[in-house]
């Protein structure tokens, strides 16, 4: 390779790491829905509306273990643990490494786990932590554009793995999210978010 085509690859890098600085978490999310669009579901993260009102009916005095699903680049990471007990959990699941390697470098906390691994696996993630049940399990996963049985599955291992009393809190841009929950949780919550891109629908499936 030439000196000008060292210097050229040089410049590009420099140029590259510069935009990925600028854009902090937004580059990463956005790189993630380029290449699994199907499981992000969104290009744009959740609105702060959107996680004080999905967060509003948890009792954190009684949460020891809080589950999510599909973190990305953590919104709603943040403001659970800033909300947690200091002898609670938080972990997160998901498929895309990229965001799985951003979580576990940008949050230092003793009390945040993320796991590389998929959603429909929840009750042996759980226990291979120590853990036999979650109290709440968060989900922004696009249930209905999953692939194959994918979104039945994952809805009825999540209602294995929350206890009773807990509750399945999903946000979704289609109502459809409920049919998924309704074979697993005798009560169904809901809601709206219109200050959210785009505005979605908010469902908390309560544990009988």
């Amino acid at each position: 390779m030439s000196d000008s085509s060292i210097a050229l690859a040089s410049r590009f890098e420099r140029i590259r790491d510069q935009v990925k600085r600028f854009l902090g978490p937004w580059g990463v999310f956005f790189k993630g829905f380029l290449k699994h669009p199907v499981m992000v579901g969104s290009i744009i993260p959740s609105s702060r509306w959107t996680v004080q009102k999905m967060l509003g009916p948890v009792k954190w005095d009684e949460c020891k273990l809080f589950v999510e699903y599909g973190p990305g680049v953590g919104t709603f990471c943040q403001p659970v643990l800033d909300r947690m007990r200091k002898d609670a959990t938080l972990l997160v699941i998901d498929t895309n490494p990229d965001f799985i390697d951003f979580l576990r470098k940008h949050f230092r906390d003793s009390r945040f786990i993320a796991v590389h691994g998929s959603a429909a696996d929840v009750n042996e993630i759980i226990r291979e932590f120590g853990f036999e049940y979650a109290d709440y399990i968060l989900s922004g996963l696009p249930f209905s554009t999953l692939p194959g049985d994918l979104g039945p599955r994952i809805a009825e291992e999540t209602g294995k793995a929350i206890r009773p009393g807990g509750a399945f809190l999903v946000y979704q841009f289609r109502a459809r999210a409920r049919d998924f929950m309704a074979p697993y949780f005798q009560r169904i919550d809901s809601g709206y978010e219109f200050w959210n891109i785009l505005p979605c629908y908010l469902f908390w499936g309560w544990k009988a």
